[in-house]
């Protein structure tokens, strides 16, 4: 019974974590909030990916990739950060709205 509930709520946190990161991805504008809330939703993927692996009964390959997802989402995160300073300086501005309005 004790292993229900807790696995009862480890889900609720896992559905919590990527409804807000959906959520975010709908609303922001702001370019380093965007990266932000890629970062939660990525987090709540990653835990599915442990619960999954528990479950399954390969803890070990479920927690090395977890920390291979963990690395490649930094360095995405990192490039992100890079490129929002970068339209930051070009256009003086990180709201996506006014950056789609200045083609050409």
């Amino acid at each position: 019974m004790e292993t229900n509930t807790s696995l009862l709520i480890v889900l609720g946190g896992i559905i919590a974590l990527i409804g807000i990161g959906l959520y975010g991805l709908m609303i922001v504008r702001n370019l380093i909030k965007m990266v932000a809330v890629l970062q939660i939703l990525v987090k709540g993927a990653v835990l599915a990916l442990v619960v999954a692996g528990n479950l399954s009964g390969q803890a070990r390959l479920s927690q090395s990739l977890a920390a291979t997802v963990i690395v490649a989402d930094t360095v995405v995160a990192v490039i992100g950060l890079a490129l929002a300073v970068q339209v930051r300086q070009h256009f003086g501005t990180l709201d996506l709205s006014k950056i789609n309005s200045l083609k050409g």
